[in-house]
C-alpha cells in the first residue's frame, strides 16, 4: 500500500540500520486489549531449542506463512512431496514479542494492486513478468481469504471482503492510474471489477470532492491472522513440528564446525549453521531470513547503497470519526500514490463513532527521512499532518484538532525497485568464503507485503522441502521471476524469458497493427549466459514474420 522511498538518498546506508529496538511503540493490533496477542512471549523462557532443521527469524506474517507452508507440504498425501524419514523440527525466532515487527504495525489491509505500477513493471521486467506481479498478489489475497473461510476464521480476524477506493488529488495521478490502467487492460489483466468514480459520485458516496477508482479489497486483523496461522502450522501435519521462540533475538549466525562429521544416526541432515542467541546458540540445517527491514543485521551485504533492503519508518494513527458508522463505509481507501491509507473498523454499532485506521505522511516536508530501524518515537511533523488529514479529506465527519487513541511507528523494509528477494542467500559468508548454503531470504516486500508475503513464504518452503526430498520443487504460474534470487534450472529461465519475449511481441501486434522491434530488457540480456542465444531470442523479437 505504500510507495517506495522517493529519493535516492534515502537508499544510502545509514547508522540507523541495526536489530529491533526493545521499547517499540505500542499498536492498536498488539496493544489495544490485554489479551489480544497470546503468543506474545511464548516459549520465551524454559528449555531453549537447541538442535533444529528449519531455523526461520522473525514470527511476521512471512516467517510464520514459511513454518505454515512446510507443514502443508509435508501433510500432503497426493505423493507430491516424500515425507521425511525424522519428523521435521521448525523452530521461529523472535526477538521481542510475537509479531510485533512490520506485520503487527501495519494499517490493516488487505489487498491486491491489480493495474497499479503495471506499467514500471513492464518497462523493467516485460510483460510476462508484470502480469506474474499481478497474479502473486491476486493469489496470496485469495488464498488467505479462502483459508480463513474453509477454516471458519473470518470473524476471528475480523476479515472485512469488499473494495477499496483509490482517491486522485490531482488529475496527473487520475491520468497516470488510468494510463496504467489501460495497459493491464491491454496486456489481459483482468479489470472487470473495477470502477472509476467521478468526483460527483464518490462525494454522494463517500463524502470526498475527489475521483477515485474502485477496486476488490479486504480488511483484517493482521496480528489475529499470524496468531491462528502459527497453529494451523503446528497442527497440520504429524511430520512436522513447529516452535517458537520470542524475546530469543539471533544475534550472530556463524557456519557450524564440523557438519558433514556429525553423528548420521542423530540427524539425516547435517547442521552447517550455528545461530547464536542469549539464550545459548542452536544448531540446524536451513535457515530462513524472515526480518524484512532488519535483515541487514544478519546479512551485511544487504545494508550497501542500492542493492539492499532500506529499513524505513512508517506512523500509523487510530482515531474516532466525528459521525456515527451509519454514515461511513467499511471501504478500504488509498491516496496520494498509495502514501495514505485508512479504513473504518467492523464491529461499531450503527449510531456509534467508529475507529478509523489512517497511516501515511511519511514524506511530508520537515519529517525525519532515511533509513532507521527504531520504531520507539512518533515523528510530530508526521503526526500533526495525519491528524489532519481525514478532516481534509471529508469534511465534516472527522473533527479538526481531534487526538488519536492509539498512535504508533513501524519499520518497512525497501528495494530498490519495491520488489522483494526471494530464494537463496547468494554471497560469500564474510568468514573465510564459505556459501551460505541452507539459508534462504523472503524481504524487502516495501510497504506492501500482506499481499505478497504469503506467497513468497510458499516459494522458500517449497526450495526448502525440495533439499529435503531431494526432489524439484514446482514452479507455480502466479510466481514473478524477478522475485528470485537465483534460478539452478537454466532450462526454465530460457523457456520462461523467450515465453516473455514472444508475449510482448503478440500485445503489440495486437493493440496495433504496424510492426515493433520489441526491446530485450537490460535484465533478459544480461540473465542470458549464452550469446547464441541472445542473438536467437532477439531474431524471434525482431522479426516481423507473419
Amino acid at each position: 500500500m505504500v510507495s517506495p522511498p522517493s529519493s535516492p538518498q534515502e537508499f544510502e546506508s545509514g547508522s540507523g540500520w541495526s536489530f529491533p529496538v526493545s521499547n517499540a511503540t505500542s499498536s492498536f493490533w498488539t496493544a489495544s486489549a490485554p489479551d489480544v496477542n497470546p503468543l506474545a512471549r511464548a516459549g520465551s523462557i524454559g528449555p531453549l531449542t537447541v538442535d533444529a532443521d528449519v531455523c526461520i527469524v522473525g514470527s511476521g506474517i512471512t516467517g510464520v506463512s514459511v513454518a505454515y507452508h512446510l507443514s502443508k507440504l509435508f501433510a500432503r498425501d497426493d505423493g507430491a512431496h516424500v515425507r521425511p524419514s525424522q519428523p521435521l523440527s521448525v523452530v521461529i525466532f523472535e526477538a521481542r514479542d510475537f509479531c510485533s515487527g512490520a506485520t503487527g504495525r501495519n494499517g490493516g489491509h488487505l489487498s491486491a494492486h491489480n493495474f497499479q505500477g503495471f506499467q514500471r513493471n513492464t518497462a523493467a521486467w516485460g510483460i510476462i513478468d508484470a502480469i506474474r506481479a499481478v497474479h502473486i498478489e491476486e493469489h496470496v489475497v485469495e488464498a488467505i481469504a479462502s483459508l480463513l473461510q474453509d477454516s471458519g476464521l473470518e470473524n476471528e480476524v475480523d476479515l472485512v471482503e469488499g473494495v477499496r477506493t483509490n482517491l486522485y488529488f490531482t488529475k496527473e495521478e487520475e491520468e497516470k492510474a488510468r494510463d496504467e490502467f489501460e495497459a493491464a487492460k491491454a496486456a489481459g489483466i483482468d479489470v472487470s471489477a473495477i470502477e472509476w468514480l467521478p468526483r460527483s459520485e464518490v462525494e454522494k458516496t463517500y463524502g470526498a470532492s475527489y475521483p477515485a477508482v474502485r477496486l476488490p479489497g479486504r480488511t483484517i486483523w493482521p496480528l489475529k491472522l499470524v496468531t491462528h496461522l502459527f497453529k494451523l502450522a503446528q497442527n497440520a501435519s504429524s511430520a512436522v513440528s513447529v516452535k517458537l521462540h520470542t524475546h530469543t533475538p539471533v544475534t550472530a549466525l556463524n557456519p557450524s564446525s564440523d557438519p558433514e562429521t556429525e553423528d548420521p544416526h542423530s540427524s539425516p541432515r547435517p547442521r552447517r549453521w550455528k545461530l547464536e542467541t542469549p539464550r545459548g546458540s542452536v544448531r540446524c540445517t536451513h535457515v530462513v531470513h524472515a526480518t524484512n527491514a532488519y535483515a541487514s543485521a544478519l546479512l551485511p551485504q544487504l545494508s550497501v547503497g542500492r542493492t539492499g533492503i532500506v529499513p524505513t519508518r512508517g506512523q500509523v494513527i487510530a482515531i474516532r470519526a466525528a459521525v456515527p458508522a451509519r454514515e461511513l463505509t467499511l471501504s478500504g481507501f488509498t491516496a496520494d500514490h498509495g502514501m495514505d491509507y485508512w479504513f473504518v473498523r467492523p464491529g461499531s454499532a450503527p449510531d456509534e463513532r467508529p475507529l478509523v485506521i489512517l497511516g501515511g505522511e511519511r514524506l511530508v516536508e520537515g519529517s525525519a527521512r532515511g533509513a532507521t530501524t527504531d520504531d520507539s518515537v512518533l515523528d510530530t511533523v508526521v503526526g500533526r499532518r495525519l491528524r489532519a488529514f481525514l478532516p481534509g479529506v471529508f469534511p465534516g465527519k472527522f473533527e479538526n484538532g481531534s487526538e488519536p487513541e492509539m498512535e504508533w511507528t513501524g519499520i518497512m523494509g525497501f528495494t530498490e525497485l519495491g520488489d522483494p528477494f526471494v530464494g537463496p542467500v547468494l554471497d560469500k559468508f564474510e568468514f573465510g568464503g564459505v556459501p551460505y548454503e541452507g539459508q534462504y531470504i523472503a524481504a524487502g516486500f516495501s510497504g506492501h507485503g500482506m499481499p505478497r508475503a504469503f506467497g513468497c513464504a510458499d516459494i522458500v518452503a517449497r526450495m526448502i522441502a525440495s533439499k529435503i526430498t531431494n526432489q524439484e520443487w514446482e514452479f507455480p504460474a502466479w510466481l514473478p521471476l524477478h522475485y528470485l534470487t537465483s534460478l539452478d534450472d537454466y532450462q526454465s529461465a530460457f523457456l520462461l524469458k523467450t515465453e516473455n519475449c514472444l508475449t510482448e511481441l503478440a500485445v503489440k501486434r495486437r493493440t496495433d497493427d504496424e510492426p515493433h522491434i520489441v526491446i530485450l530488457s537490460s535484465f533478459t540480456v544480461n540473465f542470458l549466459e549464452s550469446q547464441t542465444l541472445q542473438c536467437f531470442i532477439f531474431w524471434v523479437c525482431t522479426s516481423q514474420h507473419n
